[in-house]
């Protein structure tokens, strides 16, 4: 019993310092509005051998920081799924192939110059060439930006880049000079690798399903979560058995749970795990630097910060210029994934053993690598406003004015839609057959090319920049929509819109409930928070399963968004105010015109619906053709389809009476 107490009291004190330590942390930073993970490495550095020499056991805890790597990265691949994969293969294959390649040829050739042997800079090329996966998706999903251009594109270059690692371990070996490791042995175990990736995958989407379908029906969720586990830790050790790394095996895990229909009730249960355990990495990259080194030789480590810092963001915006995307979308990528990555940490320690750098190398480099990783999650939140303000710079200077008197777009009185995902499509689709006219402003040229091809009405462009909003007929549009998964970018859009068109009505979707005030403070008439209108969503579903009346449901929806739109609208704008007045008691229905309705043969004018209810027909839909804004004098027929407007109870009352018009 004492034996093992003596082995086992070392982790737990160390796991309860770390804890200690990273609450403490999370508290000082979350009040001084900074980002937690620097806090973490800082918490490291100090609790650390080299620092207050608290942790006795680094290697203990470095086990459990990799489980926390495995986790997150087995979360995100559960937010993903093999079609968005595939989805990303240009971005994977082209844009990651790309960044690796331009960040390690240069930086092997100029270590090569300045006396390295070849190995040792072919090594040192490999150890620039990857970044932060664990820095960069923790500050992505902190900002709600993994959807956003940037975010899409860094995740498919970080993806490459863990693929990566793969071949740069099994080459240390060759570069080191070690006999028996032939170019023909390695591209044996490389295909193991890649086959025994493709056999997992296989296995675990015929398997996974009649396991989980199993697994559920017993009703325990200890037993669920501990499948689940097992499931992502098991697929990621069989990984590492193959010569793969193990984070990659439990994002191949995620990726495949990401199919199931539990997939959501997965994420919740492994977030809190996830959290835990993904804190505990990042003290203990903190713990791995040497604060003497650092010290003694500060302004080496300072000036190979700076350089890789730069050289990596240099090439990072060549690359993401290459695949088609705009300046600001280029630079803030570029600052995202400037940063040595934790992979680097293991294929350095890898290096350390055989060889091909030295003690003081490798405390440079180290040194090197966590002030870039300290230094990301500040560059990931200044990157918006330096790519706005870079692309401002060297876009073609034009006075502000107010409605532009120029415009490229022959459209008038029409809708602008910016983003063509699920949201702007849709919006599209319904616009396109209510004969309205409107125009897409989308950023991904491939999405461009594939909706002309089925003429729809788009034009490439980042709706941040004066000319592409000029260009979009901003000045003779109605109304501008902002659809799109990039809060810095729709701030700017949202900014740039109301100085050029004062008058023109600005729709904005978001995630969160916090970006309403200052998305109404920059000019937005609507905003429409997908946290809120889901649970808007969800209560009107659980009132019309209790089968409340129709009316009566459109007036409980109604209050809760009038009470919290009101909550949420700034109390500087009486504008702003009324409109949300107006506009949360607005309701629309559709109402088919039956063939034994009163209704049927009458005009509109006869039928006294505006004078008896309040409720209008803004819109009839007959044999495919639209009528917008009828007259009074519009006959209306059996089969017509009519489009109400009102308040929830002029829309309920109308319904109801032309629903009851029967002879």
């Amino acid at each position: 019993m004492t034996h093992d107490m003596t082995h086992t009291f070392p982790l737990l004190l160390d796991l309860i310092l770390i804890l200690i330590a990273a609450v403490a942390i999370a508290f000082i930073f979350n009040r001084l509005r900074q980002p937690t993970i620097v806090g973490f490495m800082l918490a490291g550095v100090l609790i650390g051998p080299s620092g207050l020499g608290l942790i006795k056991d680094p290697k203990a805890i470095e086990t459990l920081a990799e489980i926390g790597v495995m986790l997150l990265l087995f979360t995100i691949g559960l937010e993903f799924s093999m079609r968005r994969v595939l989805e990303m293969k240009r971005l994977v294959l082209l844009g990651g192939g790309l960044q690796v390649l331009l960040t390690a040829a240069p930086v092997a050739l100029l270590f090569y110059l300045s006396g390295r042997t070849l190995s040792q800079a072919i090594f040192f090329g490999f150890l620039f060439a990857l970044s932060s996966t664990a820095i960069v998706l923790r500050s992505y999903v902190e900002r709600a930006e993994t959807d956003a251009p940037h975010g899409k594109v860094g995740i498919g270059i970080l993806l490459f880049q863990d693929l990566s690692v793969v071949p740069m371990m099994l080459l240390i070996p060759v570069l080191a000079g070690q006999g028996g490791t032939s170019p023909f042995d390695i591209a044996v175990t490389l295909g193991t690798a890649l086959l025994a990736i493709a056999v997992i995958v296989f296995t675990a989407r015929t398997v996974m399903p009649f396991l989980l379908n199993h697994i559920v029906k017993l009703r325990s969720p200890e037993v669920f979560i501990i499948f689940i586990v097992l499931v992502g830790l098991g697929t990621a050790f069989l990984t590492s058995m193959f010569g793969l790394s193990l984070a990659l095996g439990a994002f191949i895990a995620g990726l495949v749970l990401s199919e199931s229909e539990y997939n959501h009730q997965i994420t919740a249960d492994i977030l809190p795990l996830r959290d835990v355990f993904n804190s505990i990495f990042f003290v203990s990259v903190g713990m791995l630097l040497v604060l003497d080194n650092l010290v003694s030789d500060w302004p080496t480590v300072l000036a190979l910060t700076a350089a890789l810092i730069v050289s990596k963001a240099v090439v990072v915006l060549a690359v993401v210029g290459i695949l088609g995307y705009s300046l600001r979308v280029s630079i803030v990528t570029a600052l995202g994934l400037a940063q040595i990555g934790e992979f680097s940490l293991i294929v350095a320690l890898s290096g350390l053993a055989q060889g091909l750098f030295s003690q003081t190398d490798y405390q440079r480099f180290l040194g090197a690598a966590i002030l870039s990783m300290i230094a990301t999650p500040f560059l990931i939140k200044a990157a918006p406003s330096i790519g706005h303000w870079v692309q401002t710079l060297f876009s073609p200077k034009r006075k502000p004015t107010t409605i532009e008197s120029e415009q490229e777009s022959d459209f008038k009185n029409h809708v602008i839609i910016v983003g063509y995902g699920l949201n702007g499509r849709n919006l599209a689709k319904g616009l396109r057959k209510t004969g309205l006219p409107y125009l897409v402003v989308e950023l991904n040229s491939e999405v461009v090319r594939a909706a002309k091809a089925q003429d729809e009405q788009i034009i490439y462009g980042d709706a941040t920049r004066r000319e592409i909003l000029r260009h979009a007929g901003l000045g003779q549009a109605r109304i501008l929509v902002l659809a799109i998964s990039d809060p810095a970018a729709t701030r700017h859009t949202v900014g740039f819109a109301r100085q050029m068109n004062p008058d023109i009505h600005i729709i904005v979707r978001t995630r969160y409930v916090a970006e309403v005030p200052e998305l109404l403070r920059l000019g937005a008439n609507d905003v429409i928070p997908e946290e809120f209108e889901t649970g808007v969503e969800i209560f009107s579903r659980v009132l019309r399963d209790y089968d409340l009346e129709p009316r009566e449901i459109q007036e409980r929806v109604a209050e809760i968004r009038r009470e919290c739109y009101e909550i949420l609208r700034s109390p500087y704008s009486i504008k702003a105010k009324l409109d949300t007045d107006d506009l949360v008691a607005i309701s629309t229905e559709t109402i088919e015109i039956g063939a034994g309705s009163a209704a049927s043969g009458k005009t509109i004018g006869e039928t006294m619906l505006r004078s008896r209810t309040r409720a209008s027909i803004v819109a009839v839909m007959r044999n495919g053709h639209r009528e917008i804004n009828p007259s009074v004098d519009f006959r209306l027929a059996a089969g017509d389809i009519l489009l109400l407007l009102g308040n929830p109870e002029q829309v309920a009352l109308a319904t109801e009476q032309l629903g009851g018009m029967h002879e």
